[in-house]
């Protein structure tokens, strides 16, 4: 007898495409290298659900994680049973699309440029084909915000990224604040139907790249 497929597509939260077959009895994510599907970030928990196949169904299963599932934009209770075209969330950043056995995978867009770039040796940035504008603290922070894609980096981490040690004392959260808007005003000159630097309230920044 045929075994039963699906797939998870990842449409949020690292740098390049990822696929996974769901076709295992049961598949893991989590936070922990021990996973089927491994998620970084110290807000998923080392082992936050499984999908567990039941013939042709395929049960979602918060693991009793601290931050909890979400589906579609709601938190799941224990269990809930997937459909065709469900979004998965986990983590404020990770989205995964869930594709049953019966319907096609989209194609994944794997070869058009990312959008943003840094030519490192230049220390340019640019949106396409044109270059950004950025002073030396915004050019840093985007650096570092690209360098850690898809992870929210928190107020402090900035404060020791951007200034020197000698000037990160009394940096405020305002501070903080005016940097992430100027740099943003500077992308979206450019590029103004993309959000690059994202919030998660609450806890930090997040850069997203787009193709």
């Amino acid at each position: 007898m045929e075994i039963e497929r699906a797939m998870l597509i990842l449409e949020e939260g690292l740098s390049e495409p990822h696929r996974w077959l769901v076709e295992k009895e049961v598949t893991t994510l989590g936070r922990w290298p021990d996973n089927d599907i491994i998620l970084p970030d110290r807000l998923v928990s080392r082992h936050h659900a499984h999908i567990r196949r039941d013939g042709s169904q395929f049960m979602l299963v918060d693991c009793q994680s601290t931050n909890g599932t979400f589906v579609n934009g709601s938190r799941i209770g224990q269990n809930y049973a997937l459909q065709d075209g469900d979004c998965i969330q986990i983590a404020p950043h990770f989205q995964l699309r869930f594709v049953d056995s019966a319907s096609t995978a989209p194609a994944p867009n794997l070869h058009r440029p990312l959008r943003l770039r840094v030519e490192q040796e230049e220390c340019q940035v640019l949106v396409g084909e044109d270059i950004v504008d950025l002073s030396v603290a915004q050019y840093t922070l985007l650096c570092y915000l690209m360098k850690n894609e898809g992870r929210v980096v928190s107020r402090p981490e900035i404060v020791r990224e951007v200034w020197a040690e000698e000037e990160a004392i009394g940096i405020t959260n305002q501070a903080i604040d005016a940097l992430i808007r100027r740099l943003r005003e500077r992308l979206t000159e450019i590029d103004p139907d993309h959000q690059y630097v994202q919030t998660v309230r609450g806890h930090g920044f997040k850069f997203e790249n787009r193709r």
